[in-house]
């Protein structure tokens, strides 16, 4: 876990995700920075955002610390689907055991 957090850690100091300055990262910014990552679709971003939104969902918005912890969580995920997804289709077939014992140690964490 160490090894993920200083390779996103070097990342983060090269990006401008706090576009507007507000000390939040925003549905809008949040989006532009895991794209840029390749991490993931335009689907899901508002559902990151509830989840890492310590607010209970009031900012629409994450802090800092909480967009780390995002990009570790989807860091991880997407390398987990990368394992099963071995033609680089997108695509990926786990059982239910394995889909659980994938995602399980990223919600508990």
């Amino acid at each position: 876990m160490a090894q993920e957090f200083t390779a996103v850690f070097y990342s983060l100091q090269t990006w401008r995700i706090d576009r507007d300055h507000s000390g939040k990262i925003d549905a809008a910014e949040l989006r532009e920075a895991l794209l840029s990552l390749g991490s993931l679709s335009h689907v899901g971003f508002g559902s990151l955002v509830s989840k890492f939104d310590k607010s209970g969902g009031k900012n629409k918005a994450i802090e800092y610390d909480n967009f780390i912890e995002c990009c570790l969580t989807v860091k991880g995920l997407t390398e987990k689907f990368k394992e099963k997804d071995k033609m680089y289709s997108g695509q990926a077939t786990f059982s239910y055991e394995d889909f659980m014992l994938t995602v399980l140690p990223f919600l508990i964490a």
